[in-house]
């Protein structure tokens, strides 16, 4: 049996170098960027205005107060998406500016338009204004060649946001992993079929494909593969064809219809491991062929959930160069007591509320469903210990 460290570090360093492709920065949320990015002009591109007003010279108004108004002689205005054309400006002069409008040459400063008055065929100035104010600098948010992406780093709405400020059309991103997705069981019927006695719903692809796209993999389901080695054999070699990363759910195990090791050994994958010491998810199989990996999962469907967040989630992203490509760590305070009197680390489902209150989400065993109804967050639990209500421990957000 393996550690978690050391089974995602195998898993890892057998995933092929990123691959790159060009989209458009429209469809790059959430993409991990594969190359640098820096601003090719400043942000603003020119001095300009912060508010509608006048821009004039501030010493002009030194003095202006509601009382004793400084009156100034409109030369002209700058609309937004224009330049002045007038001459620069002088003492006792002022020009009609609108909010992100270019500075006239010769102003220093912008006073706000409820700070006047048009009164006698001049603009009254009721207060003074301090050299610069209400004017936004060329450069001051994003100058010229400032980096704003690295390789590696997630595309969040705010880096989308600035790189199109900046004129960012389309971005180099790294490919994403097509998963194959195989469940297995002579048990397992489809939504909508009738059940017979013994029979169940399979549920685990479903799952499987929401977080692979979540992870930013494409992911391909296929048709339920019966308990039969030919069937799994034929199964993932389809899949294997298609896919860059092939994750199965059930049979995993030792038992006398778990398939999925034999197969893949059958069609020439080696297997790297086959147990981690973890729980609920000890059975998971982690093989190779070619370029290709093979990520098997436990068929109940807790465990299934568990190691594909803790494994092939990370495996997915780093596919296409995430540098994060792990779960969010955080920390929360303990509203109950909790244990683990096994010799496997315990990811418990619990939910953490606004403010780091950690609690439960209900039942733990592996297959069952009802506490992911509310868990947001496992909890890393140590082998054979406890913690007291009250305790801080550290929590992997899921939602």
């Amino acid at each position: 049996m393996i550690e978690l460290e050391a089974a995602l570090e195998q898993i890892l360093s057998a995933l092929p170098a990123p691959r790159s492709e060009s989209v458009p920065l429209s469809e790059s949320l959430d993409r991990i960027a594969a190359a640098p990015v820096d601003s090719p002009i400043s942000l603003p591109g020119f001095d300009n205005s912060a508010m509608d007003g006048y821009a004039l010279i501030a010493n002009d108004l030194a003095s202006a107060t509601p009382e004793t108004p400084v009156p100034l002689r409109q030369i002209g205005e700058v609309p937004a998406g224009s330049v002045f054309d007038g001459p620069a400006l002088k003492s006792g002069e002022c020009a009609r500016i609108f909010t992100g409008s270019p500075l006239p040459t010769g102003s220093d400063a912008v006073i706000m338009q409820e700070d006047t008055r048009s009164e006698d065929g001049a603009i009254q100035c009721l207060d003074a204004v301090k050299p610069w104010e209400n004017v936004r600098f060329a450069g001051e948010d994003v100058k010229q060649g400032a980096h704003l992406t690295s390789p590696g780093d997630r595309l969040t709405v705010g880096r989308i946001a600035v790189m199109a400020a900046v004129g960012v059309s389309s971005i180099e991103v790294g490919r994403r992993p097509r998963v194959g997705l195989l469940a297995t069981g002579n048990e397992l019927r489809e939504a909508g079929e009738a059940l017979q006695p013994g029979e169940i719903y399979e549920s685990n692809r479903r799952t499987l494909a929401l977080l692979v796209s979540q992870a930013g993999g494409l992911p391909v389901e296929y048709p339920l593969v019966p308990d039969r080695l030919d069937a799994t054999a034929t199964a993932l070699e389809k899949a294997f064809s298609d896919c860059d990363l092939v994750v199965t759910s059930g049979g995993v195990s030792v038992g006398e219809h778990d398939h999925v090791r034999a197969a893949f050994e059958k069609m020439g994958g080696s297997l790297d491991f086959w147990k981690v010491r973890i729980k609920p998810g000890k059975p998971f199989v982690f093989g190779r062929i070619r370029h290709q990996l093979l990520l098997g999962l436990p068929g109940n469907p807790v465990s299934a959930l568990v190691t594909f967040l803790l494994l092939a989630r990370t495996a997915i992203k780093r596919f296409q160069g995430a540098s994060n490509a792990g779960l969010e760590r955080a920390t929360g305070v303990l509203t109950e007591a909790v244990h683990n009197r096994g010799d496997r680390r315990h990811f418990m489902r619990v939910h953490v509320d606004g403010n780091g209150r950690i609690r439960s989400a209900g039942m733990q065993a592996s297959h069952a469903l009802s506490a992911l109804l509310d868990a947001n967050a496992l909890l890393d639990l140590p082998p054979n210990s406890a913690l007291k209500a009250g305790e801080t421990a550290t929590i992997l957000r899921i939602a």
